[in-house]
């Protein structure tokens, strides 16, 4: 009798740890789908920045249309449908590097570079990438923490079971999201002044004369 108590005990705890694993798998696997989506808000936000970006720079440098027509289609792959976070990564960092080369052509125009308009995109567009950065942070964390669970003795059993996978971190080799860094009106270091030596200086620096010769 005590035996069999004993073992319905022992079969409870089990299932009940069991419960608790799997409910903590899933709360973990709402945190990371949670994290992406607050992640997507940004970059669609990203997204809709960019061609009034264009816009007015095309408005005082037109003749740079490569660098114009590069930032518009790196948008277009950044914008593509089913991406996953790896990938996402991926073009979302061609898209930074082509908006660095758009803002190194800003600095030859000093008109754009004091257009209101130009800064005040500009300026959005630093605290969407800054948004961003913060939420690939706090993805990143929980990617971390639900891949230790599924794949670490006992929790990987659970997950097993319950078809839980590892997620993708939201980042990439070579391709930096971060939001591209342009300080305008800096000026070139000044050359070293070099003060010429005067008449003064001269003369104490020459060699004393001969003596005469008899």
């Amino acid at each position: 009798m005590y035996i069999l108590i004993g073992v319905i005990v022992v079969i409870l705890l089990l299932v009940l740890w069991a419960v608790g694993m799997y409910n903590g798998l899933i709360k973990l696997r709402n945190l990371v789908q949670e994290a992406w989506r607050q992640i997507d808000v940004e970059l669609k936000r990203r997204h809709d920045l960019i061609p009034n970006l264009v816009e007015t720079v095309k408005g005082y440098a037109a003749h740079e249309k490569g660098t114009l027509e590069g930032v518009m289609q790196a948008r277009s792959a950044a914008m593509s449908g089913g991406q996953t976070p790896a990938a996402a990564a991926q073009t979302e960092g061609m898209l930074s590097q082509a908006l660095g080369r758009l803002f190194a052509v800003a600095e030859a125009y000093p008109n754009l570079k004091a257009n209101e308009n130009f800064l005040a995109l500009q300026q959005e567009l630093t605290s969407t990438e800054d948004r961003i950065a913060s939420g690939r942070r706090y993805y990143n964390a929980n990617v971390r923490e639900l891949n230790t669970r599924v794949e670490t003795v006992p929790s990987n059993i659970v997950a097993g079971l319950a078809k839980i996978g590892r997620a993708e971190y939201f980042e990439s080799e070579g391709a930096e999201r971060e939001a591209p860094s342009v300080t305008f009106g800096t000026a070139a270091p000044a050359a070293p002044q070099v003060t010429p030596p005067t008449p003064q200086d001269s003369i104490q620096d020459s060699p004393p004369p001969a003596p005469p010769t008899a």
